[in-house]
């Protein structure tokens, strides 16, 4: 694989997100920690010498640390701020959120309007993110609908916090011209003036984001910068309701309440517009009517009110794709694709797999995963999705999970494997054997300990008649039955299983090998169980 571009020697960069004014943002790698994230690179442009670049940085993580103590779900986790080895680019690792901006819901040619409760809960969520940060404090200056994600379980993001906070013109002068931080759609009368930025400042753009969910429409529009911002100085916003009849009278006001000239005469702070929008929001237990649902297949912010502490859902954790789709000619027989192109695949997959074997060596198990499964796609396209090659990544995807203890991801990847390799090597087959028993041990690791056992016993009666009682995976199949049965609390019958292997075992490998003593320490362990005094 080529060298990914590396941040202060861990932080690999793998995708270019986005790319702004004030600088780019990466989906990176923590190479130490195993997990995906967020970096995002500033470019100072006023850093002409290594002193002014030392400055520049404690500066930049006196404020990193300011937005890392904004303690809310709804805020990502700042994880490092630093300045990189040239001396040219700051940057901040973040928390990476799985999410959709709401700039895909606020377009009138593409959605209808969003409901009533969708809105109000999205609103509701960023107040609160809003009430934590003042608090601290932390004005974002620059909230708009590209800066708001609803993440996958509903939860609402506010982000960057860092860079807006970071950025301060009155701080670092980072920005090319001097002007101030802000987006012209958004932005407070006092931010086009150059005043005084407060929390009342975060309210007037809550208000324009708010505005713009319910009519589908930016506050103003404009031809310039200049025009926008001289409407937010001058314009009168246009009620909601001669928008949206069916906008009620008091929503209403509180968005007109909000976007006010003057700041003092907007609502006292976020704690009062989160309480004026509580009568709008649904309530714990209600289900949505027809006409509260949102948009199809988005995440649903309101979920967080009408079940509040709920635990993870059953179809979040089973959703995770074991697989791609059978290529158009079936099963096993692979599209149509010019050799030349298939040749460059298979090499790119040998890539592949010697980028996951040094990951695994780093015990890098997340990233691992995620090099193979960016592969199974356009390998399955090309090759078929029943080919050797994809289920081969498949499966290096499901154990490098499985090591990374992500057991609920790796379950259903191995339960489709062993059905995929019983059609392809017939279900008695290695594959499909080792795939079934991996499928049983994520489930002992989930706690469904009965299916697992019953798993493991079917794999094992195959692997007995075939291999005897005493081949490597009989031996490994036998020894995880009665760990198994331990931690049931069948002490008994996990004797009854591990003291013949035991004995199996000494025979076979002698009682040093480590297997050997592992296995007698555990029976030692059930020994004093069984003799225990009665009770």
């Amino acid at each position: 694989m080529p060298e990914q571009r590396r941040i202060a020697g861990r932080y690999e960069l793998l995708e270019q997100f986005s790319h702004g004014g004030m600088g780019d943002v990466w989906r990176g790698y923590d190479a130490v920690l195993d997990r995906p994230v967020a970096v995002k690179l500033i470019r100072p442009q006023a850093v002409t010498s290594p002193h002014l670049a030392q400055e520049l940085e404690k500066r930049f993580k006196r404020e990193a640390r300011i937005t890392a103590r904004i303690q809310h779900p709804g805020v990502p986790q700042v994880y490092d701020a630093d300045l990189d080895e040239s001396y040219e680019q700051l940057f901040l690792v973040m928390e990476l959120v799985d999410g959709v901006p709401l700039t895909a819901y606020v377009h009138p040619d593409q959605h209808p309007p969003l409901p009533l409760s969708w809105a109000m809960a999205v609103a509701a969520q960023v107040a609160t993110v809003l009430s934590y940060a003042h608090d601290v404090p932390v004005v974002h200056r620059d909230l708009k609908p590209s800066n708001i994600l609803v993440a996958r379980d509903g939860t609402v993001k506010v982000l960057d916090f860092g860079i807006a906070a970071i950025l301060r013109t009155d701080v670092t002068k980072l920005t090319a011209t001097g002007s101030p931080i802000g987006t012209h759609q958004y932005m407070a009368p006092e931010q086009v003036r150059g005043g005084r930025v407060t929390p009342r400042t975060d309210m007037y753009a809550l208000g324009c984001v708010l505005h713009e969910l319910l009519c589908g429409r930016p506050l103003f529009g404009g031809d310039s910068e200049w025009q926008l911002m001289m409407q937010h100085v001058n314009a009168a916003p246009t009620p909601l309701r001669q928008l949206r009849a069916d906008v009620p009278a008091a929503l209403e006001e509180l968005v007109l309440h909000l976007l006010r000239k003057a700041p003092e005469a907007r609502p006292a702070d976020v704690q009062e517009v989160y309480e004026r929008l509580r009568p709008f929001l649904p309530m714990p237990g209600e289900n949505a009517a027809p006409e509260q649902t949102g948009p199809a297949g988005a995440p649903d912010p309101t979920g967080i009110f009408r079940r509040p502490y709920a635990p993870r859902s059953r179809a979040a954790a089973a959703g995770v794709s074991a697989g791609p789709a059978a290529s158009p000619g079936g099963p096993d027989v692979p599209p149509a694709v010019p050799a030349a192109e298939r040749e460059a695949l298979r090499e790119q997959i040998l890539d592949v797999h010697a980028h996951y074997r040094a990951l695994m060596e780093e015990e890098r198990y997340s990233q691992a995963a995620e090099v193979v499964g960016e592969m199974v796609e356009p390998a399955a396209r090309a090759l078929g999705s029943q080919s050797k090659a994809v289920l081969g990544l498949r499966r290096r995807r499901a154990f490098s999970r499985q090591l990374a203890g992500d057991h609920r991801a790796a379950l259903p990847e191995f339960e489709a494997l062993a059905d995929a390799y019983g059609r392809v090597s017939g279900p008695s087959s290695e594959d499909a054997l080792d795939s079934r028993a991996q499928a049983a041990r994520c489930r002992g690791e989930l706690g469904q300990v009965t299916e697992a056992l019953a798993g493991l016993h079917g794999v094992l009666d195959v692997v007995r008649s075939v291999d005897g009682d005493v081949s490597e995976n009989a031996v490994e199949l036998r020894r995880d039955i009665g760990v198994l049965l331990l931690a049931q609390g069948r002490a008994a019958d996990a004797f009854d299983v591990l003291d013949p292997l035991h004995a199996d075992l000494c025979l076979v490998f002698g009682p040093d090998d480590e297997l050997t003593a592992e296995v007698a320490e555990t029976l030692a362990v059930i020994r004093l169980d069984l003799d225990g005094p009665a009770s």
